[in-house]
């Protein structure tokens, strides 16, 4: 598999996979169903494109139980060349429990899927929390980062602040490491972005880059680009 194949999806966290946070137990919901759907103007990934810059349709399903334990999907297109898979399709289970009252904790085994070529699809464990609602810090682990047979670590931290007019500002940066200096550099990606809700859709619009070391990784593909995305959830 080639470097440009397949960039290591975690995201804004960690970012494409949804987590789900347990409620308290003195009002803790029954199990539910919740989905979204989302048009997007490139499916970016740790600041590398997915879908050779182009746009397209994102969507999930995630059953949660009252415990805080979770199971769903998470589908995307892609494009990554000629003759390569046209769709990915994730794979995932959680748990999310309360810590502290200010401190939530989440762990997920995501599993990344390309139908009609199994030799990208991999695993990897992400622990994000979430601290006083606005701050998550996640680290994810891969024994065999985009099918190279390789390992992989990604550390991840964000930030939302309400602003006037139900306005959301959010940053995030991130880093992933490789043990094998051949598959990959070591490089940091980075986010900046607004979003509010319109009605029963969310939209936001957020700029994102890495640096020198990711450039070199992927080419044109992690130009520093403005990202559109529309959401319906419930």
């Amino acid at each position: 598999m080639t470097l440009f194949r397949r960039p290591l999806a975690l995201a804004l966290l960690l970012l494409s996979v949804p987590f789900a946070a347990s409620a308290g137990e003195d009002d803790a919901p029954a199990s539910s169903v919740s989905w979204d759907v989302s048009a997007v103007s490139d499916y970016l990934f740790r600041g590398a494109s997915q879908t050779d810059e182009k746009a397209t349709v994102q969507g999930s399903l995630t059953w949660t139980s009252a415990s805080g334990l979770y199971v769903g999907s998470f589908a995307s297109g892609v494009d990554f060349g000629e003759d390569s898979p046209e769709i990915e399709v994730d794979y995932f289970v959680g748990y999310g429990f309360d810590a502290s009252d200010k401190v939530n904790i989440d762990i997920a085994l995501n599993r990344y899927t390309y139908p009609g070529a199994s030799e990208m699809a991999y695993n990897e464990l992400i622990t994000t929390a979430t601290i006083a609602e606005n701050w998550a810090l996640s680290v994810g682990y891969t024994n065999d980062v985009w099918g190279s047979g390789t390992s992989g670590w990604y550390y991840g931290v964000s930030r939302d602040w309400a602003l006037p007019n139900e306005i959301t500002l959010s940053a995030s940066v991130g880093r992933s490491v490789f043990a094998d200096a051949e598959v990959a550099a070591d490089y940091t990606d980075w986010g900046v972005g607004i979003g509010r809700s319109f009605g029963p859709a969310e939209v936001s619009l957020g700029y994102y880059g890495v640096d020198g070391k990711g450039r070199d990784n992927f080419g044109q593909l992690a130009d520093s680009r403005l990202l559109l995305t529309v959401k319906f959830a419930r």
